[in-house]
């Protein structure tokens, strides 16, 4: 069985209050669940973890290797600052899924900006909270495919 961990950056344990023109009115952990039902039914385990702190998104990352087949990291600002995340990544030879609620192509020039985007396999942006399942079905079809090979 596949195992993805869902990687959450700073201000998501906001989701549903922080901005919800932008960001939706659907929290953290309704995302979870609603990523728990899905990864029942598509035979993957899910594990998931929230950090403001950029060392323990790190950690978290560091920990991946040898716990799970793939990542799915929503960085939020981190994806537009953290060199050490992009080496984190790099480093646990893992394939990662870049995931934003927000299109942030559409939004301020800073936030097209992602130092991690080199060292995933693709990225997921502007759907809200079903950007999370496209996530999973993306990563799984990725890891399938690899298997394949």
């Amino acid at each position: 069985m596949q195992r993805l961990l869902i990687l959450n950056g700073p201000n998501l344990n906001l989701l549903g209050t922080r901005q919800p023109e932008v960001y939706g009115s659907v929290t953290l952990p309704m995302i979870e669940e609603n990523c728990r039902k899905h990864a029942q039914e598509i035979g993957v385990g899910v594990a998931f973890e929230q950090s403001n702190h950029e060392g323990v998104l790190i950690d978290a990352i560091h920990n991946a290797k040898g716990n799970a087949d793939g990542i799915i990291l929503n960085a939020g600002a981190y994806t537009h600052t953290s060199v050490a995340l992009h080496d984190a990544l790099a480093s646990v030879d893992l394939p990662a899924v870049e995931l934003h609620l927000s299109n942030v192509h559409a939004r301020e020039e800073f936030r097209r900006v992602s130092y991690i985007s080199k060292v995933v396999v693709g990225q997921i942006c502007g759907f809200g909270a079903s950007g999370y399942t496209l996530a999973m079905d993306a990563l799984s079809g990725y890891l399938s495919e690899k298997d394949l090979l």
